[in-house]
């Protein structure tokens, strides 16, 4: 009792956010760089307390850049009469985001009474520990067992909101505690602390630009923190990769990273264009945006003309976000004004097209007749 009771304290110390954790590399500052430039692997000591450790790994490539980080974990797992050891190993992003575990050759994970996980066990398990909201994250050990077993405790669901059938599906049942103890190490907060410190000591322009240019969303945020400042103005060599990134196939990255360019940005006519066919090619929430965008910027007349001549080709919520860009420019050419009149044609827009030409007082001699028209058709 004595034994398990002093590995049940060393897992709980483990698990305790209140914990201070420090990072150091194994190796001495020469022994770094040859590991730099001839292994793929650098390690590095977590601290917790002054005395538990573990090894944290970095994965490097050819280069010498981080890739990812991964450990090889040991952990005893306590059920009714005993501890027994759990061996896995972790990966995580270079950012602490949790990606996977494996089981190292040989090893296997059971439940209670030495029953061996199955296949759906180790499914279900890969489920749970993707789920960065998990239940877990705001019980305790003791929220969830009954005392001196691995059944859950019969008023967890009072203490989570949710029913014990739906807690269920967030357990494997024989292995509670397995669960629980798995799932706090891949998200512990304080070792994602270290992860993101050691990545930032790496975090040059070589890193940003391979940021930029990743599927992983939380990398292509990341960096837009780095080469964007609070005005949305961009660092000149990082501009091609914020395109890239607004004309990726993620709408939320590339929606953000719109959103946060400055309007200066897109000031230029070949910018402008760019923008402009990629809204045709883009996702509808894609074009709504790029539209808000549009209205923020002084367009090009050529653009200008292009936009109102396909005004009535627009479904309702178009049309409004067009004609809030023609409406917020300082002035519209005389070819703008023309495209708008044919547009007084249209049943359904006339009214709104009519009421942007009359606040503008147009002075061309056309357009006068093309409103005079109009008036007198609805006095009809």
């Amino acid at each position: 009792m004595v034994i398990r009771l002093y590995i049940f304290l060393f897992t709980a110390l483990i698990l305790s956010s209140s914990v201070t954790v420090k990072a150091f590399p194994v190796m001495t500052t020469e022994n770094q760089t040859i590991l730099k430039e001839k292994e793929k692997v650098r390690q590095f000591t977590i601290v917790e307390n002054d005395t538990l450790s573990y090894t944290l790994q970095l994965a490097l490539d050819e280069r010498g850049k981080p890739q990812y980080f991964f450990r090889n974990i040991f952990t005893p797992v306590c059920y009714t009469n005993e501890c027994k050891p759990v061996y896995i190993n972790f990966y995580w992003d270079l950012l602490g985001n949790y990606l996977r575990y494996e089981m190292p050759k040989g090893k296997i994970l059971t439940k209670v009474d030495h029953d061996e996980f199955e296949e759906k066990d180790y499914q279900k398990l890969a489920d749970i520990l993707s789920r960065p909201n998990s239940i877990f994250a705001d019980l305790k050990m003791e929220d969830l067992l009954t005392s001196g077993t691995d059944s859950l405790t019969s008023d967890v669901d009072a203490k989570t909101g949710a029913t014990l059938k739906t807690i269920k599906n967030d357990v494997i049942d024989g292995a509670v505690y397995t669960c629980f103890t798995l799932w706090h190490i891949a998200y512990g907060k304080q070792v994602i602390k270290e992860m993101n410190k050691i990545t930032n000591s790496y975090l040059d322009e070589s890193l940003l630009h391979a940021f930029l240019a990743s599927n992983n969303y939380h990398y292509q945020y990341r960096a837009m923190e780095e080469v964007m400042d609070k005005t949305g103005s961009i660092k000149k060599t990082f501009e091609k990769d914020i395109e890239n990134v607004i004309a990726g196939k993620n709408l939320f990255t590339a929606r953000t990273a719109l959103q946060k360019t400055s309007p200066d940005f897109f000031q230029n006519t070949m910018r402008q264009n760019w923008l402009w066919k990629l809204n045709q090619i883009s996702s509808y929430p894609m074009q709504v945006a790029i539209l808000k965008k549009m209205a923020t910027m002084a367009i090009q007349p050529v653009l200008l003309q292009e936009i109102a001549s396909g005004i009535t080709q627009s479904n309702s919520e178009q049309f409004k976000l067009k004609m809030a860009i023609l409406s917020k420019q300082n002035k519209l050419p005389d070819p703008v004004l023309n495209e708008l009149g044919k547009a007084l044609q249209h049943e359904q827009y006339a009214p709104d097209v009519y009421n942007l030409l009359m606040g503008l007082n147009p002075n061309a001699p056309i357009i006068k007749a093309k409103l005079k028209q109009y008036e007198t058709d609805q006095s009809n």
